[in-house]
């Protein structure tokens, strides 16, 4: 009964011998709440600079203000500088919000650099949703201040693995060093679902010679699930069910891993069938196929730039994917699924920009930045916090010490809530993972 009394979050009861009845505590909400603190700032003014408010907007010679972790004013020339601002110029150089991955495996897949462990996919059902990616990671992963200082990363949605057709829940953090994963959570992200369509589910599962080892497999298992997930009152606790239902309530959202268009227009009727809704499908090669059904359905495409052809259902992948998804209306997200990628989204951007152009489909550098800051944040459930450069939203800024879609150019400064956390001039301004520490070259810029 001390236990119960530290309890709290939850109510704890005892029947009559002293023991916890198994039925009388109530799931918590938020059992793994987000203990993040914004890191110390200043208020600031960047000065001079090409601004790209990640909505579709550019301003030169412009001015960026910001203080208390939140962006105070964007303005041109004439916005004035408040007194006790830290003002930077920024003449020659570029301002956009602060970089976001929507796809990242960072601290729960094998890094190159430290073999680290594997624990991204639960590979032992083909329904996991039980289990919760943050569970995995490993916050000192050296990925995490790579993506930060080379590509002016500074949220990232971290989702389990894609051996099943229900992954389990994905974790939205801020690219900050914290000793646990809690200290990087976002603050009311919501939670993602990753579920996978197509080749990796049946190749894992029927390698076992179980179900599903076909297509038609893989829509029967989760359909059954959703059926199951529907009748589910909650009455004796099912951490799979729990996840299920809150999608189905509309507070999860559905990442879809799904390269083939034949696939992605089948699972939107499947969530047709059980009222749920899918925010992104994920890879996504043929999405050029079906831009105007991804429009009218309000999903996003997160894609690369030019992978294609490592496997069957990535035959038909083309580098003018998302250019002819934004000339559909349709929802553009450059996401990385990569360790390295991650410390380039601007440069994939760019590739995939210049692929549209040569085909005739002229997309502004403005609206290509929306690909890897807003687009992203809306498809995460966090646009209204951060994504792009207005008043009241959280002081996410990269500074470029040129544009940012030059092969050329690279973060100088990153600010997460308006907290300097990156400052390519000033060494102490470098995080190093405390894996790190003590390592030749460790704080350099690679």
């Amino acid at each position: 009964m001390l236990a119960c009394a530290a309890a709290a979050v939850s109510a704890c009861a005892a029947d009559q011998t002293g023991t916890q009845s198994a039925s009388a505590a109530p799931p918590v909400s938020n059992p793994y709440p987000s203990t993040y603190a914004p890191y110390p700032d200043r208020p600031t003014a960047l000065v001079g600079a090409t601004v790209f408010d990640g909505l579709g907007g550019e301003m030169r010679n412009a001015t960026v203000l910001f203080e208390n972790g939140r962006i105070t004013g964007v303005g041109d020339a004439s916005l004035g500088v408040p007194a006790g601002y830290d003002q930077i110029d920024g003449t020659g150089k570029y301002v956009t919000p602060g970089v976001i991955d929507i796809h990242s495996h960072l601290g729960d897949y094998p890094s190159p650099d430290v073999g680290a462990h594997s624990d991204g996919n639960e590979a032992t059902s083909p329904t996991t949703p039980e289990v919760w990616a943050e569970h995995s990671v490993w916050p000192q992963d050296p990925g995490f201040s790579r993506a930060l200082s080379n590509g002016g990363v500074t949220s990232l949605q971290i989702l389990p693995g894609s051996a099943n057709l229900m992954g389990g829940r994905s974790v939205t953090l801020k690219n900050v060093p914290a000793l646990t994963v809690q200290g990087m959570k976002f603050p009311g992200a919501p939670y993602g679902l990753k579920m996978a369509c197509g080749e990796n589910p049946k190749r894992v599962y029927g390698g076992k010679g179980q179900a599903p080892s076909t297509r038609m497999g893989n829509f029967a298992v989760n359909r059954q699930t959703w059926i199951d997930a529907q009748a589910y009152d909650g009455t004796d606790r099912d951490l799979a069910k729990e996840t299920l239902k809150a999608v189905l309530d509309g507070e999860i959202k559905i990442h879809n891993h799904c390269y083939r268009a034949d696939e992605m227009a089948l699972v939107i009727d499947m969530a047709k069938e059980f009222g749920y809704t899918v925010s992104t499908f994920h890879h996504a090669v043929e999405s050029y196929k079906i831009g105007d059904l991804l429009r009218e359905n309000d999903i996003c495409s997160a894609v690369w730039a030019d992978w294609w052809g490592f496997k069957m259902e990535a035959y038909d992948g083309i580098l003018e994917n998302a250019a002819l998804i934004q000339n559909a209306g349709a929802c553009v997200v450059i996401h990385s699924d990569d360790q390295d990628g991650i410390q380039r989204l601007n440069q994939e951007a760019a590739k995939a920009q210049a692929a549209g152009r040569r085909i005739g489909i002229d997309i502004s550098d403005a609206a290509v930045i929306g690909w890897i800051t807003h687009n992203p944040a809306k498809a995460m459930g966090i646009a209204d916090e951060t994504g792009s450069l207005e008043i009241g939203k959280a002081a996410d800024v990269v500074l470029w010490n040129g544009d940012p879609l030059s092969v050329y150019s690279r973060p100088e400064k990153v600010w997460i809530d308006g907290a300097l956390m990156f400052d390519a001039n000033d060494p102490k301004r470098r995080p190093v993972s405390d894996f790190e520490l003590g390592q030749p070259g460790a704080g350099d810029v690679k």
